[in-house]
């Protein structure tokens, strides 16, 4: 490899090598790291290792390095480092589920949702598809009202009445689906914004609540006892956590009933989807939780809202599978951000008010921040969640016997890109016992102006593809079905 004259024994080097720099210190900072980006010896490498997280916007590097060795004899079989990667690191998924902070990994958590809800409907992805016979529901659980709010299309009836705050009864106007109204209070004064938080926070306790009162009502109406009915059925169920406009946690779950063993066997003949659907709304209407008690807002109790839809799933009917699973993993793209928060850390109160966020969010957030400091509600972490406006559950959640797991799709789809490269199927064809040696270490993460670009062309340039394919694949099933 041949080389100029050296900058610093040459004067007509150095003289060209500082005109250089002159040049790059005018040009904008993106197109400064554009220039850097360009004269890497190894670009194409970098570009294989964002291609292979699909253009996340923010990869996690890591260094470090793994080597299989056969067990008997300590021969090395395969040898793998990161000494040869760009920057000696190699860039991995964030998997951040976020679609305003990664759209890339977002997309594909909620295409491992889709399939996770899905194969707990019809089956597949190791669980049988005698499942589509068990009684099926979606459901969804709304909060109760903590004060009237603008909502879509007719709002609230206007009356001549006032609060005591001198702000009417009522609305009288029609809102769009646009408009930024829907879901703030038409009173924030008489807005019960604790127990709001509280709600949000508490939400995950009232989902368990309902789910052991479920099997409770299931005994109580069928006259069996609650030990035993355990041995009979299993409900099994599979929820999403959406944020309305209001900024309330409500959620949607799929519900099933199995036989003792999980989806492996069918339930007894007397749990029907009648039944199931009868506990469901006596069950949810029975959770009654007591609120932590604190004088700064009283006592009282914490209940589902009496809004409460639960449809069947027969197979046949309008509400489809697919379109079921389309549904729930289409919200766990999504947080508190469709309601107008913010998808990070609270740090300070002087945060909270430099927010571009509506009034009624930043009362909540605020409302959270304030509450967090009482000792009676450490437990709840609110300052830590006051983003979240204080749920601190995971977005989805499922019962161990639903279906299967998102780190079995992930490693299935990890060995199905090693079967497409030809490598080894977990080096399996080694006929010998082997020994794995790892060494791992946090090397940084997130890209620069220059390499944040180009993954966002990367990530588009997939999605585009993505999209040519399926719109292929319809054009060929609907010529199949003219045949």
């Amino acid at each position: 490899m041949t080389t100029g004259p050296n900058p610093y024994t040459d004067p007509t080097a150095r003289r060209a090598l500082l005109d250089r720099e002159a040049r790059l210190r005018q040009l904008p900072s993106i197109d400064r790291d554009l220039v850097r980006l360009g004269e890497m010896p190894d670009l194409n490498r970098w570009l294989e290792q964002i291609r292979a997280t699909g253009g996340c916007a923010e990869p996690i590097y890591l260094t470090g390095h793994t080597t299989i060795l056969d067990a008997g004899t300590g021969d090395v079989l395969r040898h793998y480092s990161t000494a040869t990667e760009p920057g000696g690191r190699l860039a991995v998924r964030c998997r951040n589920r976020r679609a305003t902070r990664c759209p890339s990994c977002s997309r594909e958590y909620s295409g491992d949702t889709f399939h996770l809800v899905r194969s707990g409907l019809i089956g597949g992805k190791g669980v049988p598809d005698t499942v589509r016979t068990h009684p099926r529901l979606f459901v969804t659980l709304t909060a109760p009202s903590f004060g009237p709010v603008h909502r879509t299309g007719d709002c609230h009836r206007a009356r001549r009445r006032r609060c005591e705050h001198g702000h009417r009864h009522g609305c009288g106007r029609t809102h769009p689906d646009t408009d930024p109204l829907i879901g703030q209070p038409l009173c924030a004064d008489c807005y019960d914004y604790p127990g709001h938080v509280l709600w949000n926070a508490m939400a995950p306790a009232l989902w368990k609540a309902f789910r052991d009162n479920l099997y409770h009502h299931v005994a109580a109406r069928t006259g069996h006892g609650r030990t035993a009915l355990r041995k009979l059925i299993r409900v099994s169920t599979a929820k999403v956590a959406e944020y309305q406009k209001r900024g309330a946690v409500h959620f949607h779950a799929v519900i099933r009933l199995d036989g003792p063993t999980g989806p492996t066997s069918p339930p007894p003949p007397w749990a029907t989807a009648d039944l199931l659907m009868e506990t469901v709304r006596s069950a949810a209407a029975a959770v009654a939780l007591p609120r932590p008690e604190s004088p700064a807002y009283g006592d009282g109790r914490l209940c589902f809202g009496t809004q409460l839809d639960a449809h069947p799933l027969t197979g046949g009917g309008r509400l489809t599978d697919d379109a079921v699973a389309a549904y729930v993993a289409k919200y766990t793209s999504k947080s508190a951000e469709t309601a107008g928060a913010v998808d990070r850390r609270i740090e300070s109160l002087a945060e909270i008010r430099a927010l571009h966020v509506t009034p009624h969010i930043r009362a909540l957030i605020t409302t959270a921040w304030c509450l967090g400091e009482l000792p009676e509600l450490q437990h709840l972490r609110l300052r830590t969640w006051a983003h979240m406006l204080g749920y601190r559950g995971h977005c989805l959640t499922k019962t161990h016997a639903y279906s299967t797991t998102y780190g079995q799709l992930r490693a299935d789809r990890a060995e199905h890109a090693r079967t497409l490269a030809g490598a080894p199927t977990l080096y399996a064809d080694w006929d010998t016992d082997t020994t794995t040696e790892t060494a791992w270490r946090f090397a940084g993460t997130g890209h620069t102006p220059a390499e944040a670009l180009m993954a966002a062309g990367i990530a588009e340039d997939l999605a585009t593809n993505r999209e040519m394919a399926r719109e292929e694949s319809r054009g060929s099933d609907s010529s199949r079905e003219a045949l």
